[in-house]
């Protein structure tokens, strides 16, 4: 339990040294932390369908460089339609949440 304690402090005082309660900040980790979720469900759905990037990007009609820059989370190029067509492709649907701004009071404590 020690480490398990030590290490949440030691995020903990990352996320206030470096990210704090600046919105611009917040809003970009935000979108870090999604687009990281966006790559790593591709890439479950790739592996787990057994298929490489070539042939996921021939299925989804596009090429094995974009299937490629898709599942790096600093990727900001991700499309709806691609999303959807990557779906498609692995018998999937993709569903879309909206869901409220954390409050700063909220933000700030994490």
């Amino acid at each position: 339990m020690g480490a398990r304690k030590s290490h949440t402090r030691s995020i903990r005082y990352l996320h206030e040294r470096y990210v704090g309660s600046d919105p611009d900040r917040l809003a970009s980790m935000d979108e870090v932390r999604t687009n990281a979720k966006i790559a790593r469900a591709i890439y479950d759905l790739r592996t787990k369908a057994g298929l490489t990037q070539r042939e996921l990007a021939k299925l989804v009609g596009t090429t094995a460089s974009v299937v490629c820059q898709l599942k790096d989370s600093d990727y900001q190029g991700h499309s709806l339609s691609m999303l959807q067509r990557i779906a498609a492709a692995m018998n999937r649907r993709v569903e879309v949440k909206l869901v409220p701004i954390r409050a700063k009071s909220a933000a700030s404590s994490k």
